[in-house]
């Protein structure tokens, strides 16, 4: 079983973005978070701003992750969430969003647990067209990647402030979709580095491969957003978003409402050669 529309949907995407001069926006939030039954309606609000989905599968120790998306996924993992829950939230998005990327994003463990082989095929069956899995670096894909090559998923692999050009070289060869830079050494949430650096460390990464280069951790601002959507492929936003649950957990009725009203000037902001 294969996932060939899930193999070229990244790649017409970010070509998509290109033609239209833009950068994709990227958002996140976790799956099940503040419940199951309202972040399938917050995932669903917040697909219909971004180019690209990233689902977060809750865990008990995102070690990579801020306190807004540890909280996040406690939240969930209190609700009840399993896995079932965000393979179902992805079917729904796909369903409603033909066109739209979707990558799940969480940690080793997750997968391990159920095989890769068996997540593997629940992500195709659920339209997911690529895995970031934050504690498995290219030297260890072995345990995942000829799986996920066969089911025809993305790896998205990271790349930070302190990789090397043999480890910006590995990384490159190893992953698919688009490469993920982490602007800043330190956990989602906190500030952004400097913007000149940043573009600097990207153009870098540009020497060694073809593949997109999406930029994150640390955006928070429509002003942030567009200036690194001048010189990435893809803007990545996660904690902002996630911050507009935490922000009206007293009042959910407000949450989809807070979400659109933040994703939608970072998008408005993104466009490259149009004033």
């Amino acid at each position: 079983m294969t996932n060939m529309q899930g193999e070229d949907r990244l790649k017409a995407l970010f070509q998509r973005c290109k033609a239209e001069q833009r950068a994709a926006l990227v958002g996140y939030l976790t799956a099940g978070d503040p419940n199951i039954q309202l972040s399938e309606q917050l995932v669903l609000k917040l697909a219909e701003q971004v180019d690209i989905l990233e689902i977060g599968m809750p865990f008990s120790d995102p070690m990579a992750d801020g306190p807004v998306i540890q909280a996040a996924s406690e939240r969930a993992l209190a609700a009840g969430t399993v896995m079932k829950d965000v393979f179902a939230i992805a079917k729904k998005v796909r369903e409603a969003h033909p066109d739209i990327g979707i990558v799940l994003m969480g940690y080793a463990n997750t997968p391990y647990t159920i095989g890769f082989e068996v997540f593997a095929r629940q992500a195709v069956s659920a339209g997911v067209d690529g895995v970031l899995l934050v504690d498995i670096p290219p030297e260890e894909g072995y345990i995942c990647d000829g799986i996920f090559k066969q089911y025809g998923l993305k790896r998205i692999l990271l790349l930070s402030p302190t990789s090397t050009d043999e480890r910006i070289q590995l990384a490159a060869e190893a992953g698919s979709g688009f490469l993920y830079y982490v602007s800043l050494n330190g956990i989602t949430g906190a500030e952004m580095g400097d913007i000149q650096k940043v573009q600097q460390q990207v153009e870098n990464i540009r020497k060694f491969t073809d593949l997109p280069v999406c930029v994150g951790f640390g955006i928070k601002t429509p002003a942030q957003a567009k200036a690194v959507a001048v010189f990435s492929d893809g803007v990545v936003v996660g904690s902002h978003f996630v911050m507009q649950i935490t922000s009206n957990l007293e009042q959910i009725f407000l949450m989809a409402d807070a979400l659109e009203s933040v994703a939608q000037p970072m998008r408005q902001a993104m466009g490259r050669g149009k004033v």
